[in-house]
């Protein structure tokens, strides 16, 4: 850059900079900074920023979309598009979801006077339940929790059929763009949090919001701009960095969930398995979680099975490069009434696996230990009742 004419070095050393032309980094730096000159396209961070728009740009590579817009975090991704409705709009919701979503739509309910219809969609026969004013359906699949699998297209051409500016909106973040693409199967938006498995490794947060449509892209970009939704740029950074193996990462996590769901099943303290059904078309692959239903018996000892795990942290945490442990019913889905959960059926015996990149054997070694302490334990405090009654 030529030199500050001045004396005063204070001004000299304020307007120091190096010429960035000529630096030709092979990796794109960090902008972090939240303005650029009036004639940069970029103009300022609330718009855009370099860092958001190549993270945008993997991913909508990854989605083979056309558009990719960055948010805050996975929940601004489901506030962003909820943008798009108008008051007394009719929503559908599936009734396997996230419960911070189901709470969202709830609430959202009340400011802007939404309809809202819960069905379980993956049920054929729900499809004929959409209502015809309906507006926006909005899944995950596979659900939260249970893992059941919905047909995007089905729920696409009846939505479509019923009102052909309905949106059909699918949280994708567990299945990934690697596995399943939704709007190559009928859904207008797709959408990820992306401190999950784009991140990988639990030490930033992010949410993208993926769509084909010009109209779709610009109103999202507008609606982000105006409620300062935009990822800052060193989050942006670290999850575009991680995003160089996240393809690695997912193979990693598929091999390792189908060997452990398969050991899983025969498990005495385990009961059932759940995983989602891979058909090769929809849903092409899958990797990382995995729902248990624990023995009837030991559903009381979840907090001990967690304890017990050296290899497994617990928490809010998932989708990362670390092994994690959860209980849907007081995690995820804690901010739902003991009566909400009851209704998708989920109780206190369901856990959450959700398996790293760690050695396979080691995970199973630590799986066995916990379940078998608590089995020994609970056979022990079964132990002098059953002496008690043998002896009368």
């Amino acid at each position: 850059m030529p030199r500050i004419h001045t004396d005063d070095p204070l001004t000299a050393a304020l307007h120091q900079k190096i010429d960035n032309s000529i630096t030709q980094p092979v990796v794109t730096p960090l902008y972090q900074n939240s303005a650029f000159t009036a004639d940069s396209p970029y103009f300022y961070t609330r718009l855009n920023n370099p860092n958001c728009e190549e993270l945008e740009q993997v991913v909508a590579c990854f989605e083979e979309a056309s558009h990719a817009i960055t948010v805050t975090t996975g929940m601004a991704a489901i506030s962003l598009a909820s943008r798009l409705l108008a008051p007394g709009d009719h929503v559908v919701l599936n009734s396997l979801i996230y419960g911070c979503t189901y709470k969202f739509f709830q609430r959202l309910r009340k400011s802007l006077n939404l309809e809202i219809t819960v069905l379980d969609l993956s049920q054929p026969a729900s499809l004929q339940k959409i209502p015809a004013d309906v507006r926006m359906i909005f899944f995950e699949t596979p659900t939260n929790p249970f893992l059941k699998s919905i047909s995007i297209s089905a729920v696409a051409q009846r939505a479509k059929a019923l009102n052909p500016s309905s949106l059909v909106v699918v949280d994708n973040t567990w299945a990934t763009p690697v596995f399943q693409k939704p709007l190559q199967h009928g859904a207008d938006i797709s959408l990820y949090s992306a401190t999950k498995y784009f991140s990988g490794h639990s030490d930033v947060m992010g949410g993208v919001v993926v769509v084909d449509r010009q109209d779709l892209a610009e109103q999202l970009r507008d609606e982000r701009f105006y409620s300062g939704a935009i990822l800052d740029p060193h989050s942006a950074w670290l999850i575009r960095r991680s995003m160089q193996t996240f393809a690695l990462r997912m193979q990693s996590h598929q091999q390792s969930t189908s060997v452990l769901a398969s050991w899983l099943e025969s498990r005495p303290q385990i009961t059932r398995v759940y995983q989602p059904h891979v058909d090769g078309h929809q849903l092409t692959g899958y990797g990382g979680i995995l729902f248990c239903d624990l023995r009837q018996d030991l559903v009381e000892r979840y907090v001990d099975f967690s304890q017990a795990l050296r290899l497994f942290d617990t928490g809010t945490a998932m989708a990362c490069v670390t092994s994690m442990v959860a209980q849907p019913y007081s995690g995820s889905h804690a901010s739902m009434s003991p009566e909400e959960k009851a209704e998708m059926g989920l109780g206190k015996g369901l856990i959450r696996l959700c398996f790293g990149l760690e050695n396979i054997d080691d995970l199973k070694r630590d799986i066995q230990n916990a379940l078998e302490k608590i089995d020994a334990t609970q056979s022990e405090c079964r132990l002098p009742q059953e002496v008690s009654s043998v002896a009368e």
